[in-house]
């Protein structure tokens, strides 16, 4: 997990996904997930699994 923004944000707002694309730009594969338990949008890079 990169970043975890409050999903309760300011209408027309989407500071995740604003946050994610900017990682996408330096080259990171972030996407943005949301994680009901917390009611937050997390940034994330998943993993490669290089046994595969």
């Amino acid at each position: 997990m990169l970043e975890r923004f409050p999903a309760g944000g300011p209408r027309g707002s989407w500071p995740a996904e604003e946050f994610a694309h900017a990682r996408r730009m330096e080259g990171l594969a972030a996407e943005v997930v949301m994680d009901l338990a917390t009611d937050t949008f997390l940034v994330v890079v998943r993993s490669v699994d290089a046994s595969r």
